[in-house]
């Protein structure tokens, strides 16, 4: 695996809701023998809110300067992070992911990702409706910033988990 057997890679998952961070980043993490650490539960535990209750109760900007602060807080853990979608959305975030590597976009189109979270009312964004276009939205505003912050992108599509656990895996060997 790892060229360090000491040391196994941290890799950062980044992608839009849906695309599998949290369920890929565990089955890596169980794979590369370090924690997972997704960002959107991290913050849930600190808060002691969901997502929508934080969303509702203190707004957007509230919920994203608690994902500032909690990536500052994980970003250099030996550990999977799966970060939420938005994540990218400031340049701050994307400076700290720039210097961390590896960084994997799990890449998927609106239409996928719309059949998968269809209806999740715990995804504040698109929970009133209009998924696909508001992935769409999504997708325009941060797939340009994903690239940035990319190592490695992984177009998921249908790929199944395995399959995209194996390229993930072939793509730390080489790094």
């Amino acid at each position: 695996m790892p060229k360090n057997n000491d040391n196994p890679p941290s890799p950062v998952l980044v992608g839009l809701m849906g695309s599998g961070k949290s369920s890929i980043g565990r089955r890596l993490a169980k794979y590369l023998h370090i924690p997972l650490i997704d960002l959107d539960d991290y913050i849930v535990n600190k808060a002691k809110k969901s997502i929508p209750e934080i969303f509702t109760d203190l707004g957007e900007k509230a919920f994203r300067d608690m994902e500032s602060a909690a990536l500052r807080e994980v970003i250099g853990q030996q550990a999977v992070i799966a970060t939420g979608g938005g994540a990218v959305m400031r340049e701050e975030n994307r400076a700290l992911l720039k210097s961390h590597s590896p960084v994997i976009w799990l890449q998927a189109s609106p239409e996928f990702l719309a059949k998968r979270i269809d209806g999740d009312t715990n995804r504040p964004l698109i929970a009133a409706g209009e998924t696909l276009q508001k992935l769409q939205h999504l997708a325009e505003v941060r797939y340009p910033l994903y690239e940035e912050c990319a190592d490695y992108v992984l177009p998921r599509g249908d790929m199944k988990k395995r399959e995209a656990l194996k390229s993930i895996l072939q793509f730390l060997e080489k790094t």
